[in-house]
C-alpha cells in the first residue's frame, strides 16, 4: 500500500513539474469559434481544405490523411487533382509536405509538425487562437511572434491575408495594493487582403478542416452511437417485458 501511495505521489510530481502541461492555456483566454462554423458543412471545409493546402501543406505534412478522403467533402476526383494537387501528385497519395524536412529545419531550426491530429491534440479553440494570434517581433528569427505560443519557430504564412499586427503592453498599478497589473492586446497596424471579419472567417474554415481531418469518421461516428442508443432503449423495454412475462407465475 506503502509503494502504490509513493508511485502515485511520484506520478503527480512528474506531471506538475513538467514544462507547458497547461500553463501556456491558462495564461491566455481563447477566443471561440464561430457557432455558425459547423464541422459538419462541407463548404467550410472545402474552403478549409484550400486555405490548408495553399498555404500549410508546404511546410507542414498530414501523412494520416489521403486527398482522395477530399471526396467525403463533396468534391469530385477531377476537382480534387485540377484545384488542390500541385506537385504531381495523385489523388490516392497521402498529404506530404512540398519542403524537404532537412530544408525546412535548416530555416526554422525545427522540422514543422505533422498536422494529421493536431485539431485533436490542440483544440479548435486553441488553433482558432493560435492563428489569430500573430504580431511582429524583431527579436525573433522569423521576425514574427504568438501571444498562445511564445517564441514559435513559425512564421505568419497568412499575413499578407490579414495583416501586420503589434502588441501593445500597458501597466497599470493597482492604488489599493500597489501591484502592477500587465494588460497586453493585437492592434492591426497594417491591413492586409482581408477584412478582420473576412480573415477570420477563412481562419475558421481552415481551423473547421483541421478538426475534420484529425478524425474525418467523427461525424458517422456520432450519427451510429445516436442509433445504437436508441437501439439499447428499445432491446431495454422489450426485455423489461419479457422478464415480466416469464415471471408473471413465479411467486
Amino acid at each position: 500500500m506503502k509503494r502504490l501511495t509513493r508511485l502515485s505521489n511520484l506520478v503527480l510530481l512528474l506531471v506538475l513539474a513538467s514544462p507547458g502541461l497547461g500553463i501556456a492555456s491558462e495564461s491566455v483566454k481563447l477566443d471561440r469559434v464561430p457557432a455558425d462554423v459547423k464541422p459538419n458543412d462541407p463548404v467550410s471545409l472545402q474552403r478549409g481544405a484550400q486555405v490548408f493546402v495553399n498555404h500549410c501543406l508546404n511546410c507542414h505534412s498530414a501523412s494520416a490523411m489521403r486527398y482522395s478522403r477530399l471526396g467525403d467533402l463533396g468534391l469530385t476526383e477531377g476537382q480534387i487533382r485540377d484545384n488542390l494537387l500541385f506537385t504531381g501528385e495523385k489523388v490516392g497519395e497521402s498529404m506530404v509536405a512540398a519542403t524537404d524536412p532537412a530544408i525546412a529545419k535548416a530555416a526554422f531550426g525545427v522540422v514543422p509538425p505533422d498536422l494529421s491530429l493536431v485539431g485533436r491534440s490542440r483544440g479548435a479553440d486553441w488553433l482558432y487562437t493560435y492563428m489569430r494570434g500573430f504580431y511582429r517581433d524583431p527579436s525573433t528569427k522569423s521576425g514574427w511572434n504568438n501571444v498562445v505560443f511564445p517564441n514559435v519557430a513559425m512564421p505568419h504564412v497568412l499575413w499578407d491575408q490579414q495583416g501586420e499586427q503589434v502588441l501593445q503592453v500597458t501597466e497599470r498599478m493597482d492604488p489599493n495594493t500597489g501591484d502592477v497589473k500587465r494588460t497586453q492586446r493585437l492592434v492591426l497596424d497594417g491591413k492586409g487582403k482581408l477584412s478582420p471579419v473576412a480573415y477570420d472567417q477563412q481562419v475558421a474554415d481552415l481551423v473547421n478542416f483541421l478538426t475534420y481531418m484529425a478524425e474525418p469518421g467523427q461525424a458517422d461516428r456520432k450519427t451510429w452511437g445516436i442509433f445504437v442508443l436508441f437501439f439499447l432503449a428499445g432491446f431495454f423495454i422489450l426485455a423489461l417485458l419479457l422478464k415480466g412475462e416469464y415471471w408473471k407465475d413465479v411467486k
